[in-house]
């Protein structure tokens, strides 16, 4: 979060006291001796004012108008014991102090003006803290640890904030994201590997890598061009190309195979024209079926109809298979869906989900994929 520019001569908190303690009534706040019961509460009263206009300070944004009502329901939430008229009060001291404005709407809103310096504050507010708690729950996996570094202090700020406020802790406790699939353990990734992997891609350099593929027993030594990191379920996956391959194909390397990356200084080489949602959507990621080399493109961007029991097929009338999606209700109670997907390992392991829920498939190639139980063998790649 970051906020208008508070002078670092006032970062102590003594220093803080005369900046920001500002007593409700008089505006100012007398020198504190710590000689008497009623110095000591006039402590106490300005510590807590200092705590709760700074609270303040933090919900307000620098290109927004923020409302009155909407700080002093955040204070709520907070657990300030506060009334409307106070954070009225607090805003208008504040104003004097630093580069805050109002406008002249009915109901009032409040903002840092456009030509404040910017300087983070060590603070963040309650919303700020659910969404850095979130984001470390469920995406510190996939960010490098460059970036990582600098979100440690703020994951650790929002566990604090979220520690003392029963409102968002209820809504983090409601919150979860649930696997479609069955839910796997995910394998060991060796963190040195990974973090030089991570900071690699990050500076566009090559690594010398040491890996293990899934079909072998024995690693082997590569030189790779990092692209890009993709999770996979609960595999995480390195995208690149490899020096001694002159066809530039990309490959898909899963990074708890790695046994030891070096990082080296030269610069890695991204294939032309390269856009990662592209290679996804053209199924990059889908891995390859024998049975579908023999059809144009692999079998990329086929029209296919499968046809359903209406039980099986229900949840294909709500979540589609492609855009260009068709579904018919036959006359005897089945579902034919009708889309345009690439064919993929992954599709046929989808479909073999149904069971006798699936009533037939065309092309007829993908039906007979979807029938052979064994152990697909093209997933070699790794």
């Amino acid at each position: 979060m970051t906020v208008s520019h508070i002078d670092t001569a006032h970062t102590n908190n003594d220093s803080l006291d005369s900046q920001l303690a500002i007593d409700e009534g008089m505006h100012t706040v007398a020198p504190l001796d710590n000689k008497t019961s009623d110095d000591t509460a006039d402590s106490r009263h300005s510590a807590a004012t200092t705590a709760r206009q700074w609270q303040v300070l933090s919900q307000l944004q620098r290109n927004r108008w923020v409302g009155t009502t909407h700080v002093y329901e955040q204070l709520i939430l907070a657990g300030f014991d506060i009334s409307l008229r106070t954070v009225q009060r607090d805003l208008n001291a504040l104003a004097k102090r630093f580069p805050i404005e109002k406008n002249n709407a009915n109901p009032q809103g409040w903002r840092w003006e456009d030509d404040a310096p910017l300087q983070s504050l060590p603070h963040m507010n309650l919303s700020q803290a659910v969404a850095f708690n979130m984001v470390e729950a469920n995406l510190s996996q996939l960010l490098p640890p460059v970036i990582l570094d600098e979100l440690f202090p703020w994951f650790d700020l929002a566990r604090r904030q979220l520690k003392h406020s029963k409102v968002t802790h209820s809504w983090i406790d409601r919150v979860r994201i649930e696997p479609a699939t069955q839910p796997l353990i995910a394998p060991h990734i060796d963190l040195d590997s990974k973090d030089n992997i991570y900071h690699a891609l990050f500076y566009q350099l090559q690594i010398k890598a040491c890996y293990t593929r899934s079909n072998k027993s024995q690693a082997s030594e590569y030189i790779l061009n990092p692209i890009a990191i993709i999770q996979r379920g609960v595999i995480i996956y390195l995208l690149a190309t490899r020096t001694d391959d002159s066809e530039n194909i990309i490959r898909t390397f899963a990074l708890h195979r790695f046994a030891t990356v070096e990082i080296l200084e030269s610069a890695a080489k991204t294939p032309d024209n390269f856009q990662l949602d592209n290679y996804l959507d053209a199924g990059g990621m889908g891995f390859s079926h024998p049975l579908f080399r023999q059809l144009p493109n692999h079998g990329k961007y086929t029209a296919i109809e499968l046809q359903f029991t209406k039980q099986a097929g229900k949840s294909l009338t709500e979540s589609k298979l492609s855009d260009d999606q068709i579904v018919t209700i036959n006359s005897d109670e089945t579902l034919t869906i009708q889309a345009t997907v690439n064919l993929t390992s992954q599709l046929v392991w989808w479909l073999r989900g149904f069971g006798n829920g699936l009533l037939n498939a065309k092309p007829e190639l993908l039906h007979q994929a979807v029938l052979d139980k064994e152990l697909d063998k093209a997933l070699d790649s790794h």
